[in-house]
């Protein structure tokens, strides 16, 4: 501990006693340091905030997509493009002095590392603009930073909300340009089907292909079969039906009782069952064909030979309902029989005329691609229109600015107050630095227990220094010096101070 302290007042008295080395190391790099920055011009920096509406209503509505994303994205393209750049150098005092392509590259390159777009929030988005030069004055690199921020809102505006329209008009015009060739295309194609169908009448089959209008019959023929399947079915069920229906009715003209009449009237509703649809097997059926069975012994028995047999109704209903099924059967098959005969014809013609055939595929193919891509442009021409009279008339894009550019007041860089503090605090430092290693370079012990560590051998005593009169006087003298050379130094410190707060009042 001894020995650090007895370092430490070494240290101490080498510096001062080669203050003058650390006043003059400390003068110049403190000047050379606050010339340094001095050059630094000030930057100011000027803010605004800006509300795109990228969302519409109307157009979600009518069912047009839009891709807020992307839209964003393109929002902070437009503003930071090296197009737009230009255009705000050459409409602000930047440009005045640029002459050559190099030299606006340069200042473009410059600007967009100075200029930032943040998106606060979804929509809302903030422009900042930093700007310094030293060949300007304070106000003037305010002035410069407020009018970036503005002319890149002025720009936005002008590009997003009309340059919009344009560029939808010049989509337009393309598509129409497309669809004029597509139907040229689409209508020579038209006029070569019609002349091969001209040259093949055999071969038409009214804008089908051979193998679809060949597919198509077939399909057709096998629902005519399920069909007829079916109308087979029934008229097999209704000559079921009508074989177990009496053609008339036993009993005596005008009797309405005993069991003859019983026996015809249930005669009667088994018919209307059976004319039903109901099966033989149906508990109905089979309650009324017991009962029937027991009313025919009765009736049987009770004699009576003088009876008439009157007309069954339910049989007459049969038989009109058989005829009306033998018909669609009939018409089934007739219908079958000309599908058969259709793909018969197809399936022949292919196998006789191969190359025919192929053409009709090709010529047909080859239709059909240009009127698929004709309806697909047709539909996408008048998406496009639509969304054109929509950001036409009710723009999807709502521009609103929030905070105008604001006006600097302050620099924001560099901070010089702190940077002329560092300057004098580093050149203290630089010139105490110096003083202490001239010190250890000459070999003086400020100390007596240095000079005995040194060399090992017991120091007996000290001797003071003492001084004349005169010399003392010089001494105090030469301290005067000193203490008024460091007070100009720090006097300097603070004129500079003064003065770089003076010229941020005459800014604000």
């Amino acid at each position: 501990m001894n020995n650090i302290y007895d370092e430490l007042r070494s240290a101490l008295y080498s510096v001062w006693h080669r203050r003058w080395i650390v006043l003059g190391v400390a003068w110049a790099v403190s000047v050379l340091g606050w010339l340094v920055v001095a050059m630094v011009p000030n930057s100011y920096e000027s803010r605004a905030r800006i509300f795109v509406q990228l969302d519409d209503v109307l157009a979600q509505q009518i069912g047009i997509k839009s891709n807020q994303k992307g839209d964003i994205d393109r929002v902070r393209q437009t503003l930071t493009s090296a197009i737009n750049l230009e255009k705000v150098i050459r409409s602000t005092s930047i440009g005045e002095e640029i002459t050559t392509p190099k030299q606006m590259e340069g200042a473009v390159l410059g600007l967009g590392k100075k200029i930032k777009v943040e998106s606060a929030q979804e929509n809302l988005f903030e422009i900042t603009a930093t700007y310094g030069d030293g060949g300007n004055s304070d106000a003037a690199n305010a002035k410069i930073a407020q009018d970036i921020v503005q002319k890149m809102i002025d720009i936005f505006r002008e590009e997003n909300l009309a340059g919009n329209r344009g560029e939808m008009s010049q989509s337009l015009d393309f598509m129409n340009q497309q669809l004029a060739t597509r139907q040229k295309e689409l209508e020579a194609a038209e006029q070569k089907r019609l002349a091969f169908e001209a040259q093949n009448p055999d071969m038409a089959q009214g804008g089908l292909s051979v193998l679809q209008k060949l597919e198509q019959s077939r399909a057709e023929m096998r629902g005519i079969d399920a069909d007829l399947a079916a109308a087979q079915s029934a008229l097999a069920s209704i000559n079921g039906q009508l074989a177990g229906t009496p053609k008339t009715i036993a009993g005596a003209p005008g009797a309405v009782g005993g069991a003859r009449g019983a026996l015809a009237e249930a005669q009667a509703q088994l018919s209307a069952m059976r004319s039903r649809g109901l099966t033989e097997n149906h508990p109905d059926v089979i309650a009324a064909k017991n009962q029937v069975n027991a009313l025919r012994g009765a009736a049987a028995s009770e004699g009576g030979g003088g009876a008439v047999g009157t007309p069954n109704p339910a049989y007459s209903s049969l038989q009109s309902i058989l005829a009306e099924r033998q018909a669609n059967v009939q018409a089934l098959s007739a219908r079958r029989a000309a599908l058969q005969s259709d793909v018969a014809r197809i399936t022949s013609q292919q196998i006789s005329n191969p190359e025919v055939a192929a053409e009709q595929q090709r010529i047909n193919r080859d239709y059909d691609v240009l009127k698929q891509q004709y309806d697909k442009l047709l539909q996408d021409r008048e998406e496009l229109r639509l969304r054109g009279q929509v950001e036409t008339e009710h723009s999807a894009i709502k521009f609103q600015v929030i905070d105008p550019p604001t006006t600097p007041r302050s620099p924001v860089a560099p901070n010089r107050p702190l940077l002329l503090f560092a300057v004098l605090v580093v050149g203290l430092g630089a010139g105490a630095a110096t003083a202490f290693a001239v010190g250890q370079l000459r070999s003086t012990f400020a100390t007596t227990s240095k000079l005995e560590r040194s060399l090992g051998l017991p120091v007996l005593g000290a001797v003071s220094r003492t001084l004349t009169e005169s010399g003392r006087a010089l001494q105090r003298k030469r301290l005067k010096m000193f203490y008024a050379s460091s007070g100009v130094l720090g006097g300097l410190f603070v004129l500079l101070l003064a003065i770089e707060f003076f010229q941020r009042a005459r800014v604000a």
